[in-house]
């Protein structure tokens, strides 16, 4: 008897090495002998183009528009296939400052459900956009569909309140659905005390830190010639850790939790513990000393 497809899901805030990351562990699972679907939920249609060598694949929206509409589409139009035989879509979106991104998403997974992409694949990834602030974006976390969110972040101010964000997208649909939070990914910056915020974040939201991803300039030089660095370079430390990650994700079927999110003054005053925030008192203090310091004469 065969495994149940796994639906899981990339989130994170813009910039944040999210595809570049997904791209990566989907490259190991293939590896390990998965067949693998990618739907690309970003309106960039960047989830996609180190699997498939190329700048940005054609997208379910712009196709649907040269056709007249989506029913006029069939699967081989909008699917190719890439790295060791994994499938990938981009779902895309409407020129900047017109429509709503989401609804792209919305399209495609309808589109793709109903023409049989779903069918001999052992996981469907959704590589989604940012914070969770559209329904559209939402959509794979709303309509059931991703069963784990890996939030990727780092120990930057943004990326841990952008993943605090979205573990309070997963707990609203967590109830009336089966999603769950599989943990976050860190994808280092290499800011002060990042392991740790990072672990501390996810044991405040009830999960943990799958994985902390260590910066490696490979991932750049694989990046320029639009590979994975699994493909660029197989043998080196850092393919070693995203199928370090790729292994945990495949291990980590069924032990999603439902998120505990917590409110902006939790969140500073977690990053006022780690020193890596001021209290208005230090700031006023530090201020003041500036202020009192004795000027140096000019010779």
């Amino acid at each position: 008897m065969s495994a149940p497809l796994r639906q899981i899901a990339f989130y994170g805030k813009g910039g944040i090495g999210k595809s570049t990351t997904s791209q990566n562990t989907l490259a190991a699972l293939v590896e390990m002998g998965q067949k693998i679907l990618i739907v690309g939920c970003d309106p960039k249609a960047d989830s996609t183009r180190l699997i498939l060598h190329a700048k940005a694949q054609d997208t379910v929206l712009s196709l649907a528009a040269a056709a007249g509409s989506v029913e006029d589409l069939e699967l081989e139009d909008v699917l190719k296939v890439g790295f060791k035989g994994i499938k990938c879509v981009e779902s895309g979106g409407p020129e900047p400052g017109v429509g709503c991104a989401g609804r792209g998403v919305i399209t495609s997974i309808n589109f793709l459900e109903e023409n049989g992409a779903y069918e001999d694949v052992d996981y469907v990834s959704y590589d989604v956009l940012g914070d969770v602030v559209c329904g559209g974006f939402a959509m794979p976390i709303r309509e059931n569909k991703a069963q784990e969110i890996y939030i990727v972040m780092s120990g930057e101010m943004m990326a841990l309140y952008a993943a605090n964000n979205i573990a309070k997208g997963i707990l609203k649909y967590a109830h009336s659905g089966g999603v769950r939070l599989g943990g976050l990914i860190c994808n280092e910056r290499q800011t002060d005390k990042e392991l740790e915020l990072s672990e501390a974040l996810a044991a405040r939201l009830g999960s943990k830190l799958i994985h902390f991803v260590p910066r490696d300039n490979v991932v750049q030089h694989a990046e320029l010639r639009r590979m994975t660095v699994i493909e660029y370079a197989p043998d080196s430390k850092q393919a070693g850790e995203y199928r370090a990650l790729a292994t945990k994700i495949h291990g980590n079927s069924g032990k999603g939790t439902i998120p505990t999110p917590i409110t902006m003054e939790e969140l500073e005053d977690m990053l006022m513990e780690f020193g890596i925030m001021k209290t208005e008192e230090q700031q006023l203090a530090e201020l003041a000393a500036k202020e009192t310091k004795p000027m140096v004469a000019l010779h």
